[in-house]
């Protein structure tokens, strides 16, 4: 048995080993996390109306378009996160197949990426509870959020699948809601929006969305989908994990995709005036009031800052495990490594991790928001297209035969969802705004990896890609 099998293989054990984490998920609990991760609610109320805004009603068939590109980078996940279904995630997949060098620069882009992300969703918060209580400073909103946050995610791994499911539970009903008024009140045809998408012109007139701008809004709408492949980070706490990982994450994209475009397909058909919706600044509100009334939008805005509060609980025990695993395969020093890669005694959770993590989330609250989204934006175009590799470099070496779930028609998902990831990258260079920039910020922090890498870890010896099996036994 060569060692990517037995790391494989004695994953899947039931129960846990002495320091490790609890696997207590069944399928359907993970799910739970991961859809909280993906915040539908979260996107449909602050991505979806940017997408508007760029492409109007052709904002549908962007939605769709990323759909697709979205469902093959999930066959991409599910294959390789079946193979290494362990706390890592990205990190130990793209290690595995690629190496421990690319396996190093992804651990440091995705920590970075995804603890500013943590604190871009916090100081949402303060937004939608503003409804209720004016006023309020968003940094210190934030603050609390992750403050409360990262106390529920230092508890069991079940508590938190409890938690979350209850509010994705009350954030999928505010989408309904959403729905139901749209569709309950339809004022043009669905063949329009595949037949004659529009938006806005300078002058506030319909005019045609050309296939150029529906395509430069399918770069934003990918983003809206993100978070299915956070299952592999859970990957030690989820019962028969090789068998249910890829699963999971194939049908938590579906489970988003149809909780993100329907209720979009459903406020286009349904606005009462399509030109004051694509002219309102805040556009999903706008259709609310108009169809629900003030009170209504009050709830729903209520909804959606709980929405964001449990996509802070889920995004943080992604983070921790991923710290978690770094310091279990002694990445950094002694003292380090040996306090994140610690599990609580009594709720068998990386706790120190968490704190770290909801730390720095915390304090990079006080950053100006346009330099967490520059520096954040655009990691993820370069973190899939290192999947959309390894997933090859996989079937090459063998390194991903010990996996139970093989991504169909491969290896045409792969190669299309590669292409489009250069696209949305070339969209990004043409941005000089916010694309370019976010670009090269994503550059210099995958440099400074590079260069921690060659001075310090590849002199050392003990530093490798550690599974739960390796350190039992």
């Amino acid at each position: 048995m060569s060692t990517n099998e037995a790391t494989t293989g004695a994953v899947d054990k039931a129960a846990p080993t002495a320091k490790g984490l609890d696997r207590a998920l069944n399928a359907l609990g993970t799910l739970m996390i991961v859809l909280s991760a993906v915040t539908p609610a979260s996107s449909v109320f602050i991505i979806v109306p940017g997408v508007i805004a760029l492409a109007g009603t052709g904002s549908f068939l962007s939605f769709v378009i990323a759909a697709v590109i979205g469902l093959f980078m999930a066959f991409v996940y599910a294959e390789l996160s079946s193979a290494y279904p362990m706390a890592g995630g990205e990190y130990t997949m793209i290690g595995r197949t690629l190496g421990r060098f690319w396996g190093f620069v992804t651990l440091v882009l995705v920590f970075v990426s995804i603890v500013l992300i943590v604190a871009v969703i916090a100081l949402g918060v303060g937004t939608y509870l503003g409804v209720l209580i004016p006023n309020l400073s968003p940094q210190w909103v934030g603050v609390v959020t992750i403050a409360l946050a990262g106390t529920v995610a230092a508890m069991r791994i079940k508590l938190n699948a409890f938690v979350t499911g209850i509010f994705l539970g009350i954030e999928m009903l505010a989408l309904l809601i959403l729905t139901g008024l749209g569709f309950a009140h339809v004022e043009r045809p669905l063949s329009s929006l595949f037949t004659s998408p529009q938006l806005l012109d300078g002058t506030n007139t319909l005019v045609p969305a050309s296939a150029g701008i529906i395509l430069a809004a399918t770069a934003v709408s990918l983003f809206a989908y993100n978070g299915y492949g956070a299952a592999a980070y859970f990957g030690e706490e989820t019962q028969d994990a090789k068998r249910n990982i890829g699963k999971v994450v194939v049908w938590a994209l579906l489970i988003t995709v149809a909780a993100e475009l329907i209720p979009l397909t459903a406020v286009l058909l349904g606005s009462p005036d399509l030109v004051g919706l694509l002219a309102a600044p805040q556009k999903i509100e706008y259709f609310l009031e108009a169809r629900g009334g003030h009170a209504l939008t009050v709830l729903i805005s209520l909804a959606i800052a709980v929405a964001i509060f449990n996509a802070v609980i889920a995004i943080i025990l992604q983070a921790a495990r991923l710290l978690f695993s770094s310091g279990r395969d002694k990445t950094w020093f002694g003292p380090i490594n040996a306090a994140v890669a610690s599990v609580h005694g009594s709720y068998a959770s990386p706790w120190i991790a968490t704190i770290v993590v909801s730390v720095l989330a915390a304090v990079a609250c006080f950053i100006d928001i346009n330099l967490l989204l520059v520096v954040s934006g655009t990691s993820l175009v370069v973190i899939y297209a290192l999947l959309c590799v390894a997933v090859f470099a996989g079937r090459r070496n063998g390194s991903t035969a010990g996996g139970h779930y093989r991504m169909p028609l491969f290896p045409v998902p792969a190669i299309l969802a590669f292409v489009a990831l250069v696209y949305v990258a070339y969209q990004n260079l043409l941005d000089a705004a916010f694309g370019r920039p976010s670009l090269i910020a994503t550059l210099l922090i995958m440099v400074v990896a590079a260069i921690y890498y060659v001075l310090v870890l590849a002199r050392r010896t003990d530093w490798n890609l550690h599974g739960p099996d390796e350190l039992a036994g």
